[in-house]
């Protein structure tokens, strides 16, 4: 078979190719014969052999009458493997069809062997992979559906170790707008988060969805050693710090972070120094970006929550507001507050966020709002929706100046003492302390600020929150969307689209069959529109 990619192999790459064949003697620039040998399909895997030596392996068994799959299949009879162990091989065939597979698992010498013979050898115990034999009793093999919107994931995770290091790497992939990768690393990590027990072999991986290669590598690695190297090297790379520190500026993106990288900058005081043009977000994320890398508690998240209440009952008697995203979910902490407004009288809310903005202002709440008007119309837009799936919702993005008096004076709420376990730095004994505090000093990513200023005695602090303005008729669709997490919703969108033929957003739920709108005053119709189990908000951690 005439390979037009080993034309572009230079001269010396392929001798030096040709050599690693070692004392096979066999010459494979000669035409490919026909297969002399139907009862052996060989599939020679790439992992640890090289793209360049599998090529040239694979041609010289095609010459010598052998049939040899690009890609795998049900169909191939002798797997060829050089430098893995018979584990590493079945975990890698599992992820590929999963369950067992009528395979011989073999080292590179009995391929040799076979092609110096010009026919296939006979099979003896030294050409097996050598597989680990488990103890089914001892190790639980695990199931789990292909959805995430299928499964039921608390807060509650069993395989912390693991999950942090492949949502590390997811978002690596998404800091490096490789949005793929970054899509298949968070849902393998999604996979273990809602599995019933810790993982310890990686046998118990056998069949689950979800799964690649490379996360595969990556969880046998911590199994192994306790830590992954790839992603502790990624995590002390410059690159990688400087990513997190640019980003973490409030209305920076990875692409606006790339280019500043490019430009030599890497963190906030070069970015000062460097004269770069600020939009007016970009200028709130800096001015504040102490504050606003710190979680929000559960106690602020309430405390925010009653404000955004009296603000909305001053306008808009008998307007709703709920509080969305990860709070909902049942989560302590968080990156920021949502809320999902609505009235139980259509049409209503149209108005009704710029007199909200206005009351929030008046009473000194405001450190920085963006709002931008609802722009779905049912009727002209349908059911198509932004590649981003972002919806069109009123909707104001701001920061909120939050007191000590509004944190502690109304109302007080009684979770203001519960000890924040999700707090990504140790509580002081009185989580109070902490939340007052307004601490300066040094930042992920070895940043250094200012410290000069007295700790402890700030009487607020900035916090980062978004409202939403729904109608009635749509507040159930919003709801859902709104309330996370953000995979579990793009499984939901992508279980709509593939097995329901359905177009979901946080707007509608669209027919593509029928050619209709479903509608829904609730979660639970919803689900039951698309044919899944309801799983609660608890449940939706993915």
């Amino acid at each position: 078979m005439y390979d037009k990619k080993s034309n572009m192999v230079p001269l010396k790459r392929r001798k030096l190719v040709s050599s690693h064949i070692g004392n096979t003697g066999t010459d494979c620039s000669g035409p490919e014969v026909p297969n002399k040998f139907p009862q052996v399909v060989l599939f020679l895997l790439e992992r640890k052999m090289g793209a360049s030596r599998r090529a040239f392996l694979s041609r010289l068994g095609q010459s010598k009458g052998f049939q040899v799959e690009e890609k795998f299949s049900r169909s191939v009879s002798h797997v060829i493997s050089e430098n893995n162990c018979g584990d590493e091989v079945r975990t890698w065939l599992d992820s590929q069809v999963g369950g067992q597979t009528p395979v011989h698992l073999l080292d590179i010498s009995w391929y040799t062997e076979s092609m110096r013979a010009g026919c296939p050898v006979e099979i003896l115990d030294r050409h097996k992979l050598q597989e680990q034999r488990t103890d089914e009793a001892e190790v639980a093999a695990f199931s789990a559906p292909s959805y995430a919107c299928q499964r039921r994931t608390t807060l509650v995770d069993r395989n912390t170790v693991l999950t942090d290091a492949l949502s590390l790497l997811a978002e690596n992939a998404e800091l490096s707008e490789e949005d793929g990768r970054g899509v298949a690393f968070r849902r393998a990590a999604a996979v273990l988060k809602a599995l019933p027990e810790a993982v310890t072999d990686m046998t118990q991986l056998r069949g689950l969805p979800c799964l690649g290669e490379h996360s595969l590598r990556v969880i046998k690695d911590i199994l192994a050693n306790g830590a992954s190297s790839e992603v502790e090297s990624m995590k002390q790379s410059e690159r990688y710090k400087a990513l997190k520190v640019l980003t973490g500026i409030f209305g920076v993106g990875a692409k606006t972070a790339d280019r500043w990288i490019k430009a030599g900058i890497r963190n906030l005081q070069q970015l000062q120094d460097s004269g770069q043009t600020l939009n007016r977000t970009q200028r709130a994320g800096l001015e504040h970006y102490d504050d606003l890398g710190q979680p929000v508690m559960k106690a602020e998240a309430n405390a925010i929550g009653q404000i955004v209440e009296e603000a909305v009952g001053s306008v808009l008697p008998g307007a709703r507001v709920t509080l969305i995203g990860g709070f909902r979910r049942g989560k302590l902490t968080g990156h920021d507050v949502d809320f999902l407004i609505t009235h139980p009288e259509e049409g209503r809310e149209v108005g009704l966020m710029p007199k909200v903005v206005s009351w929030l202002e008046s009473q000194g709440f405001l450190l920085y709002q963006k709002t931008t008007r609802n722009s779905y119309l049912e009727a002209k837009d349908g059911p198509a929706r932004p590649s981003s799936n972002m919806d069109r919702f009123e909707r104001c993005l701001s920061i909120f100046k939050l007191t000590k008096e509004e944190k502690g004076g109304r109302k007080q709420p009684e979770t203001l003492t519960e000890d924040c376990t999700e707090s990504v730095r140790a509580p002081d004994p009185d989580p109070r302390v902490q939340i007052l505090r307004g601490e300066r000093g040094t930042h992920e990513g070895g940043l250094e600020v200012d410290q000069t200023k007295p700790a402890g005695r700030k009487p607020w602090r900035a916090v980062r929150v978004d409202l939403v303005v729904s109608p009635i008729s749509q507040f159930a669709f919003a709801l859902l969307g709104w309330t996370g997490s953000k995979l579990f919703e793009r499984e939901l969108r992508r279980w709509a689209a593939h097995e329901k033929t359905m177009s979901l957003s946080s707007h509608a739920l669209y027919d593509n069959k029928q050619k209709r709108y479903l509608r829904a005053t609730s979660e639970e119709e919803i689900f039951a529109h698309l044919g899944l189990e309801y799983i609660p908000p608890s449940e939706r951690n993915a």
